[in-house]
C-alpha cells in the first residue's frame, strides 16, 4: 500500500502463472481472475492493469496469445478495470499474469494480521483445484468436471470482497499458491494467533478426494507440507485429506477473520451476492506458546 493522501491509497499486487488449462482464452481469464484477487483480499477496487506475458513465439502461432488476452481482458472488463498496456518476453513456455492497482481508504485496508482470538474463519470457495488440474494435464478429468473447474477458477473474488467489506473483517488473505493450511499459516503467524480448522467442514471439490487416493497430487503439494509441516498438529485425519489441505490453490477464494457475532451476517450476505460456497471452517485460538494451524 502507498498512502496518497489522508482519505485515499493505491494497493498493487503482481502475480502470473503457466497455462494450467488447454483453451487459451479459458487460460486468459483464470489468470486474470488469480492476479486480480489479491487486490480483493486487501479490500481495495482494482481500477487499472498491465499485462505479463512469457510466450514461445518460435514454436506457438501468435493466435493463441491473441487468445489469451482477449480471455484476460474479458475478465478486466467484468472487474470494471481498464488495462494500462503490459509487456512480453520469449519463454520457453507459455505464462501470463498482471500487475494490477487499485485504490482504498487507508483505513480500511484489510491484513493478514488482524485477527483477534475468537474470530470465525469463513472461506468463499472449494478447494482442490492444484489436484484437478493435475488430473487434467493427465488427461484423466472428465469434461464436465473440467468445465466446473475453469468456472470456479475464473470466478472474481469481487463479490466476497464487498460482502467483508459491508459486514466488516479483521483479516483477510486468498487461498493460493501456499495451499489453505499456508495461507492459514500466514494469517497466524502475522496476528499472533493460533487457527483451528475443522477438517469436515472445509468444503473440498469431491474429484479431488479421488484423485488425491489415486496419487494424482502436484509436485507443490509436498513443498506446501515441507514448509508448513512444522506448524501444523493434526491427529487422526486421513492422508487423502491432508494432501488436499496442502493442495495449491490457483484463483481460490478468500479466507476470513470474522467477528463471531458477525459471522451469520457475513454468510447471509455473501449467500445473497452469489457467493454460494462460503462456508464457516474453523476459528482463531490463543497461540501456546507459539502460532500453530490445529487440524480437527
Amino acid at each position: 500500500m502507498y498512502k496518497l493522501r489522508d482519505d485515499l491509497a493505491i494497493v498493487e499486487t503482481v502475480d502470473m502463472i503457466a497455462a494450467i488449462v488447454d483453451e487459451p482464452y479459458n487460460f486468459g481469464m483464470i489468470a486474470a481472475a488469480n492476479g486480480i484477487s489479491d487486490i480483493y483480499a486487501m479490500g481495495g477496487k482494482p481500477i487499472t492493469a498491465m499485462n505479463i506475458v512469457g510466450f514461445p513465439s518460435e514454436s506457438m502461432d501468435i493466435s493463441v496469445l491473441s487468445r489469451i488476452l482477449q480471455g484476460a481482458l474479458a475478465k478486466l472488463d467484468e472487474a470494471g478495470i481498464i488495462l494500462m498496456g503490459g509487456h512480453s518476453v520469449r519463454n520457453d513456455e507459455v505464462k501470463f499474469g498482471l500487475s494490477v492497482t487499485g485504490i482504498i481508504h487507508p483505513d480500511r485496508l484489510i491484513t493478514k494480521g488482524g485477527a483477534k482470538v475468537g474470530d470465525k474463519l469463513i472461506i468463499t470457495k472449494p478447494i482442490g483445484t492444484g489436484i484437478l488440474t493435475t488430473a487434467l494435464k493427465a488427461e484423466m478429468l472428465p469434461t464436465p468436471v473440467t468445465e466446473k473447474l475453469i468456472v470456479q477458477m475464473s470466478r472474481l473474488n469481487d463479490k466476497a470482497c464487498q460482502a467483508m467489506l459491508e459486514i466488516g473483517v479483521h483479516a483477510c488473505t486468498d487461498v493460493t499458491g501456499f495451499a489453505l493450511l499456508g495461507h492459514a499459516g500466514e494469517l497466524a503467524e502475522s496476528s499472533g494467533t493460533s487457527i483451528e480448522i475443522d477438517s469436515k467442514k472445509v468444503p473440498i471439490i469431491p474429484e479431488a478426494m479421488q484423485f488425491a487416493h489415486m496419487g494424482l497430487i502436484p509436485e507443490g503439494m509436498y513443498a506446501n507440507w515441507e514448509y508448513r509441516n512444522a506448524m501444523v498438529q493434526a491427529s487422526g485425519i486421513d492422508e487423502d485429506t491432508m494432501n488436499v489441505l496442502y493442495d495449491p490453490q490457483t484463483s481460490g477464494g478468500l479466507l476470513m477473520c470474522v467477528a463471531p457475532e458477525k459471522s451469520t451476517a457475513l454468510l447471509d450476505s455473501l449467500n445473497r451476492l452469489g457467493v454460494s460456497d462460503a462456508v464457516e471452517i474453523g476459528r482463531v485460538v490463543e497461540a501456546t506458546p507459539c502460532s500453530q494451524i490445529i487440524v480437527l
